[in-house]
């Protein structure tokens, strides 16, 4: 699938496009090396950027997200999305067009779903990852523990991505900039261009 044709579909989500080009450019090169992860993949804008260049290159990505919204997608918060509210179940549902995006994009056979909070999906991980890419729930404590239990799993060569790191605090939330900060002071990380 092209990139342009990926765009068409118009998945709902809040990676610009600049980044989603980069993220399945990197994600192919990663397929080269094992298998790749995100966390968060919400309706699956990322996920089918990042399943397609996996695809391209032979590899899998698993996408782990509980899929009931994360802090600021909530019923009254700042990014709440009325369509996304399962009226039934009173609460966020992602799911259903997680699935539909999948389908769309010709990926059920390439992105392997995992409907579970991140920590509990990392406690018995043991696969190897080539990239990992944190869009997870936002704040200090999420970001934080979806950065220390899956860190480790990335093979040496491997990569690291960070959605939302803002730099300055008046541009956005602190958390995601603080784990960026984390991996390159480990030394384990280098910031590419």
């Amino acid at each position: 699938m092209k990139l342009d044709d990926i765009a068409a579909l118009n998945i709902k989500g809040f990676l610009d496009e600049a980044e989603a080009r980069m993220l399945h450019a990197l994600a192919y090169k990663a397929s080269m090396l094992g298998p790749a992860l995100e966390i968060g993949g919400y309706c699956g804008r990322s996920t089918v950027y990042i399943g397609q260049g996996c695809k391209a290159g032979g590899g899998v990505l698993f996408s782990i997200d509980h899929h009931r919204g994360s802090e600021e997608q909530q019923k009254g918060q700042e990014y709440f999305d009325p369509d996304l509210w399962d009226e039934k179940e009173q609460r966020v549902d992602t799911f259903r067009p997680f699935r539909r995006s999948l389908e769309a994009a010709d990926l059920e056979n390439t992105v392997i779903p995992i409907v579970a909070p991140s920590d509990l999906a990392a406690r018995m991980w043991s696969t190897p990852l080539s990239m990992v890419f944190i869009d997870g729930g936002h704040s200090y404590a999420a970001a934080f523990s979806d950065y220390t239990a899956w860190m480790p799993h990335i093979v040496p060569g491997g990569y690291l991505a960070i959605h939302d790191i803002f730099p300055d605090p008046n541009q956005g939330g602190q958390a995601p900039y603080y784990i960026y900060k984390l991996a390159l002071g480990s030394g384990l990380f280098e910031e590419l261009p």
